[in-house]
């Protein structure tokens, strides 16, 4: 009979295309791959990798493995979310994923709230870019930005969240310093896999130095509240913060839609209906902020 546990190391193994990045993937060393490999391997009595310099590639017999592999992971979730789905208690674990700007400066009050009223679920917060695939249950819930509602996949199941804009933003002491003449340069504050949008003009306030370039989005932020120069954020950041003010001239962009998602029987699980209900009215109290209308421009 092959073992369930070996067929999800060779699957690792597969898209990862090495035993070491197969290991870091399922937080075990790599002795553990080889060994669950191996054992897959003489159960079939078939060779399912070539090991090359590159990598490990797939041998014919190890493709034909794959297409079966993958059905049977598929079985797997399956299975796993129509038992989850059945379970109506309020307590065990809740996970959430969604980017680390909308936890750290818009959600996580609401989350501790949430916490508070149900002390018997445990929940764990996906605060990362990366977005979490539900239908592979590495999460119960994810809140995202669709731009295009056509791009959400046709299994996931949601409650649509109001409209999120973003404007140009500067420090508040460094807007008033331009007001007065100062000559020191701004810059175009960026992450550096983003780049300068196209909507975003400079309005009154004109750029004169090179763009000053970050990895993430806090980092940004620190820029701008240190007077450096000009940058995009969403409404709920920037008008929100008492050190930045919008640029003068400049208008106001969608960035999308709010939405909390879930996936085929979670979303029937008590814990996941009542958080779902939760952040979806609270989502709602902040569609001013959202939109960019708690404050006037300018």
């Amino acid at each position: 009979m092959i073992d369930w546990d070996d067929v999800r190391y060779f699957l690792a193994t597969a898209r990862e295309g090495s035993v070491r990045a197969a290991a870091k993937r399922l937080a075990v060393n790599h002795a553990t791959v080889l060994r669950r490999i191996a054992q897959l391997e003489q159960r079939l009595g078939a060779q399912m990798f070539e090991k090359l310099p590159s990598g490990y590639r797939l041998t014919t017999a190890g493709e034909e493995v794959l297409e079966f592999a993958l059905q049977m992971e598929s079985s797997s979730h399956q299975l796993e979310t129509r038992v989850f789905g059945r379970d109506q208690s309020v307590r065990g674990l809740l996970r959430v994923t969604l980017t680390p700007i909308l936890a750290t400066h818009l959600l996580l009050p609401d989350f501790a709230d949430f916490a508070r009223r149900h002390p018997d679920i445990e929940m764990e917060i996906q605060s990362s870019g990366d977005l979490a695939n539900l239908t592979n249950r590495e999460a119960d819930v994810a809140i995202r930005v669709v731009y295009d509602r056509k791009t959400l996949p046709l299994n996931l199941h949601g409650l649509k969240g109001p409209e999120l804009f973003g404007g140009v933003y500067i420090a508040r002491d460094r807007l008033a310093a331009w007001r007065g003449g100062a000559s020191a340069p701004l810059r175009w504050i960026v992450i550096s896999t983003h780049g300068i949008p196209d909507w975003a003009s400079e309005g009154d306030v004109r750029t004169t130095a090179v763009p000053f370039r970050v990895t993430d989005a806090a980092a940004e932020i620190g820029a701008v509240r240190q007077g450096l120069g000009l940058t995009t954020l969403p409404c709920f950041v920037g008008d929100a913060d008492p050190l930045l003010e919008r640029v003068p001239g400049t208008d106001l962009h969608p960035y999308g839609t709010l939405w909390v998602l879930t996936q085929g029987e979670t979303r029937k699980t008590k814990r996941v209906r009542l958080f779902t209900e939760h952040i979806s009215g609270r989502l709602a109290e902040y569609a001013p902020l959202l939109a960019g209308m708690s404050v006037s421009g300018g």
